[in-house]
């Protein structure tokens, strides 16, 4: 996909992709909103750099707006760089140590390589380098060099060019126009759009271009931030549009100044700023998306969520994004906009959720499981656990200190290690009874703290967890849930205890009525073939999780497992191994299960960015395309199941050419287009999976504990059924079945 001379094919297709939709956007032209790359593809390549420009034009619509910073050299060359210092985005630094000047810029003082120090040709060795330091270095080594903005009009010859000029009043005031650079630059290039925060260049330049082929746009910066000309904030110059109308087609604007956040990073109302723009008949274009930093946490990481409330709400649409990841508005815009929840799904997978919308509220509680039947989950999770009385619920750890604000709770000194559990400080659930565990308050997890991001902040103490039977009743009673999947683990550890998870789950199906039905799927999942041989005799579909990454899958053990399971679960590098977050290459595993008939579901799908490879762009729905389309796997596991089962309607599916912004991404893509020196060092090869790694002795038997004198609870006084469970409260499950139905309504 990465190879360059896919452009052309690019270009024949996708401008008839661009035009399958006739649905009338909310732009002021009624025309969908315009992608502009902002240096190009930018979130992952140098900015402004030729592979930049030329991925962003590979993976985008066919009518892509290419952005180019222009900054000026000592001898008037105009260049697309992204800011007026050299030193960083590129190895200036290392060719000119001692060039360093300081200068006053809009009156703060400003220390680094400025290009009006350099003339072009003293640039000619430099080469382009990720100026964002939380994004790989990798793509720099491939001497991509400065290019002049003649450079990108005739090598890269983008659909449409826009030039930024940012600081024009520091070029005034070191004798270099940029006024004349663009006149001059504009009688053999033509420029579709010109953006400056300064208002006094574009009322120079207004007269000298004819607004229906070149659109001056103001841009504005900080609210409290003053614009030069006007001496105003611009807070102060957004409330005088009829003003910016005279010498401008139109704005563009932070998107804080659409959908404002809070302190917190949740959205406000949006503003009127769209309304009243397209009322001035002003375009009106947002700024600062990528898929890689924090954004508000109401879009649950999904980048294409965020561009959805922009351009596809019943309201308003800006009339273009500009973007550091042209690829996801691009999808958006062709692929994800104008659907309905109950529009046609375009592919047929199964959504699978381990614990509910776990990346929304904590997992296995009640508002995790409302979250994920809503979002469009097909099977609701729930990892067994068991109480100390006997009742099996849904949590996913058999650590409470995992999942819970149990450490912060009056049982926070019943912690101790526990070495068959490879727990060095846990409180484990059977430790508490069921009272005792719906007592305490959940915890959300957060995967990717290291990193900062923490998911629904509000929320994270949000939620009651639910008894096996709980769970399975609110399933069985939502008509948008086709089936549960019931995830067991360390079930010899249990019994060694003296827990029956295996007959306490049977018996909570049978009390639930799952025996003797067969409109909702059940699927119990583990990694231990024990457990599963122990369902042999059940209808109910028996998933295997092979839990480390494989890197091939011998026939044997295929038939092996076939002998105790119905399908499997794969880590995602068992289907696309990495190298440093870097893909390289697909294995075979996937079609050797299939071709077997044992369907393939994959986990752990997230939306945030650090959990997807670099060849993902930051995306979770190119991450789910690449899975679904690329590797044709039957489901998806994920925290977040709206994010798939938008991607599962989007109409792009439907076309019978694919546009590259929703072909699945090459294998080892990237990795070509690093230079030798920056590959990723070849890591140790992932196992074959043998006959021998699937092959287990059986359960033991359930052994009888007999309490310690002086420590009987309550619940340890109530005899226990042969299922390891109360046999009071099995008595009365079934009774309780219509009064869990109305408890169940906080659901």
């Amino acid at each position: 996909m990465w190879n360059l001379r896919c452009l052309l094919l690019l270009l024949c297709f996708t401008i008839v992709a661009a035009q399958r939709s006739n649905t009338k956007w909310l732009t002021l032209n009624g025309d969908a909103p315009l992608v502009i790359a902002r240096g190009g593809f930018s979130g992952l390549f140098p900015d402004s750099s030729y592979n930049a420009y030329m991925v962003a034009m590979e993976t985008s619509l066919a009518n892509v707006i290419i952005w180019c910073d222009v900054q000026l050299t000592k001898d008037g060359v105009g260049i697309c760089f992204p800011d007026l210092k050299l030193d960083n985005a590129s190895d200036i630094d290392v060719y000119f140590k001692n060039k360093k000047s300081k200068y006053l810029v809009n009156g703060f003082p400003m220390q680094g390589w400025f290009s009006i120090d350099f003339n072009f040709k003293d640039l000619a060795p430099v080469t382009l380098r990720q100026g964002v330091f939380s994004r790989t270095e990798k793509l720099d080594g491939t001497l991509q060099k400065i290019l002049t903005v003649q450079d990108v009009a005739n090598q890269v010859k983008p659909p449409g060019l826009w030039l930024n000029i940012q600081h024009d009043t520091f070029f005034t005031q070191h004798n270099l126009s940029m006024r004349s650079f663009i006149i001059s630059l504009s009688r053999n290039v033509l420029i579709n759009y010109i953006s400056s925060p300064e208002v006094n260049f574009l009322r120079s330049i207004v007269a000298r271009f004819d607004q229906r082929v070149t659109k001056l746009i103001l841009r504005f910066l900080g609210q409290d931030d003053v614009e030069p000309s006007t001496n105003q904030t611009y807070g102060s110059l957004l409330k005088n549009l009829t003003l910016i109308k005279t010498f401008a087609s139109g704005i563009l604007v932070p998107k804080s100044y659409i959908w404002p956040v809070d302190n917190s990073l949740y959205l406000q109302p949006y503003t009127s700023l769209v309304l009243d723009a397209h009322k001035e008949g002003l375009q009106i274009f947002a700024s600062e998306f990528a898929n890689d930093v924090p954004f508000a946490y109401n879009y649950s990481y999904d980048p294409s969520a965020e561009y959805l409330s922009f351009v596809d709400n019943d309201d308003f649409s800006v009339d273009g994004v500009l973007s550091d990841f042209p690829v996801t508005p691009s999808a958006t815009i062709d692929c994800f906009s104008h659907l309905n929840k109950n529009d046609k799904s375009q592919a047929k997978f199964l959504i699978i959720t381990s614990e509910g919308a776990s990346g929304d509220y904590a997992g296995c509680t009640d508002l995790a499981y409302t979250k994920a039947a809503s979002d469009g989950a097909d099977v609701l999770g729930c990892p067994v656990q068991m109480a100390k009385d006997g009742i099996p619920f849904c949590l996913g750890s058999v650590n409470l200190i995992d999942k819970t604000k149990v450490s912060q709770s009056p049982f926070s000194h019943t912690a101790s290690a526990v070495p068959e559990l490879n727990k060095t400080n846990g409180i484990v659930t059977f430790n508490l009874t069921w009272d005792e565990i719906k007592s305490l308050k959940p915890s959300i997890s957060n995967p990717w703290s290291e990193f900062r991001l923490y998911r629904n902040p509000k929320a994270r103490n949000d939620g009651n967890f639910v008894s096996l039977v709980d769970f399975l009743t609110y399933a069985k009673n939502t008509t948008t849930v086709s089936g549960v999947m019931i995830s067991i683990e360390n079930a010899s550890y249990l019994a060694n205890q003296g827990f029956g998870v295996i007959a306490a789950v049977l018996e909570a199906l049978r009390n639930a009525g799952y025996n003797n039905q067969t409109a909702k799927k059940v699927m119990i999942q583990s990694k231990d073939s024990s457990v599963l041989k122990e369902f042999k005799k059940s209808r109910y579909e028996l998933v295997y999780r092979v839990a480390d990454d494989i890197r091939d899958i011998e026939s044997s053990t295929i038939s092996e497992i076939k002998s105790f399971a119905s399908s499997v679960i794969l880590t995602k590098k068992s289907v696309f191994p990495s190298e440093s977050k870097f893909l390289s290459g697909q294995t075979d595993v996937v079609r050797k299960l299939q071709s077997s008939d044992l369907p393939v579901y994959v986990q752990r799908f997230s939306n945030e960015f650090v959990s997807q490879a670099w060849d993902f762009f930051s995306d979770s729905s190119v991450e789910i395309n690449n899975y679904i389309a690329g590797a044709g796997i039957d489901g998806v596991i994920t925290d977040f199941p709206g994010t798939a089962a938008r991607y599962r309607r989007n109409r792009c599916l439907g076309y019978k050419d694919q546009p590259l912004y929703l072909s699945p991404v090459e294998p080892g893509g990237l990795l070509q287009l690093m230079a030798r020196q920056s590959l990723p060092p070849a890591e140790a090869p992932n196992p074959i999976l043998s006959e021998s790694d699937v092959v287990e002795p059986p359960l033991p038997p359930i052994a009888k504990i007999t309490p310690a004198a002086g420590n009987e609870s309550t619940a340890d006084a109530t005899p226990t059924s042969r299922f390891g469970q109360s046999s009071v409260v099995a008595a009365v499950l079934t009774c309780c079945l219509t009064i869990l139905l109305v408890d169940l309504v906080i659901f």
